[in-house]
């Protein structure tokens, strides 16, 4: 029994928008390894710093919210030669919430003068506590109860 966890990606908020588009998810340029550590089940949110790569206006805000359907990232190979790790994910209707909206309440962000440091790998783990935050925030509900991945995927948003 696996139980299922929290994660936050931080990618740019247009590279964010192709991963909805294509109903999947890539971190740290394709690397492997964050992905890895992901599951069927799993829950993320991407927070997007900018609004694209390297050098968009500062955007500083959380902007989809999804969960791992894929059981094990895969490896594809674009037109270009590039080969990204990515899973497959399944996303919800949500609205961005900037990240000054819910920083106060965010356990995961202990110093808040400094709470952009927490994001600088790029792929972190939350706790379910401050993941639901974010969540309602965005106007999505995540179950609250002690499911685990091998249960049936199950999602709700709040209007």
């Amino acid at each position: 029994m696996t139980e299922i966890r929290f994660w936050i990606g931080v990618v740019s908020h247009e590279h964010v928008q192709r991963g909805v588009e294509l109903g999947i998810a890539q971190f740290n340029h394709g690397k492997r390894a964050p992905a890895a550590r992901m599951r069927q089940g799993d829950w993320l949110i991407y927070y997007s710093p900018r609004t694209s790569y390297p050098s968009g206006a500062p955007l500083q805000a959380f902007t989809a919210i999804g969960q791992i359907t894929s059981e094990t990232p895969y490896q594809v190979t674009l037109p270009d030669g590039f080969q990204p790790f990515r899973h497959n994910v399944h996303y919800l209707p949500c609205r961005p919430v900037p990240i000054q909206e819910v920083l106060e309440e965010l356990a995961f962000l202990p110093d808040k003068r400094y709470w952009g440091a927490r994001f600088r790998f790029g792929h972190l783990a939350v706790s379910r506590t401050d993941f639901q935050r974010i969540a309602r925030a965005m106007g999505v509900n995540v179950s609250s109860g002690k499911e685990d991945a091998s249960e049936a995927l199950s999602f709700r948003t709040s209007k």
